[in-house]
């Protein structure tokens, strides 16, 4: 998994209510059996008409948004079905981190396992973030999570803590196997003890 240290890039405010993981990836974007081209569902409903043609009112197909890394969104956003594909469709649109109130919790570990930082704030202060955001000409945020802040355009800074193991992970690359396998001897050294206690219950060598 790609590192996390700190990210410079456009903002873009989403700031609807509620939005599930039906809306950020429609199920017909579900069949395929890889994770290929899913940035092309991404919001597909809200960026696309029926014919296929853009949306012109919506945020990530207006000039100064369309390269947007960040999503400033609506509380509990990601609720609804626990489907991963939404995460790795944010992911391979470019969105690196979403800033909100709340977030629906398996969203939100998905969020984590995939490279893609959640950065819950209080109401004021994701308002300020918003706020700066608003404008097409001046939306570009920098997010330092070693400093564990978000600096604005403006060239205010909006404080955010993170759990530390999360932040940690993040921080050097690493995914849950990844961050399971750091204790693999400490695993290993476990079984051992276990079988040599209860080798009765160790199934016999060649067994299926």
């Amino acid at each position: 998994m790609e590192r996390y240290t700190t990210l410079t890039g456009v903002g873009a405010p989403l700031p609807q209510a509620n939005i599930d993981t039906d809306v950020i990836m429609p199920k017909q974007f579900l069949k395929g059996i890889t994770r290929e081209d899913l940035a092309r569902g991404l919001f597909h409903d809200l960026r696309s008409t029926d014919s296929g043609e853009e949306r012109e009112d919506f945020v990530l197909n207006r000039p100064g948004y369309r390269a947007a890394r960040f999503l400033i969104v609506g509380p509990n956003f990601g609720c609804g079905s626990s489907r991963e594909h939404a995460v790795w469709g944010l992911r391979q649109f470019g969105i690196r981190g979403i800033i909100g109130t709340s977030f629906a919790s398996i969203f939100r570990d998905n969020c984590f396992k995939n490279g893609l930082l959640p950065i819950t704030l209080k109401t004021e202060e994701l308002s300020l973030v918003e706020n700066a955001c608003s404008n097409p000409q001046q939306n570009i945020l920098t997010v330092n999570l070693l400093e564990q802040v978000v600096s604005l355009p403006n060239g205010g800074q909006v404080p955010f803590t993170i759990h530390a193991l999360r932040r940690d992970d993040l921080l050097n690359g690493r995914d849950a196997v990844a961050s399971t396998l750091r204790f693999a001897a400490e695993i290993r050294a476990f079984e051992q003890c276990h079988w040599r206690a209860q080798p009765w219950l160790k199934p016999p060598a060649g067994a299926a």
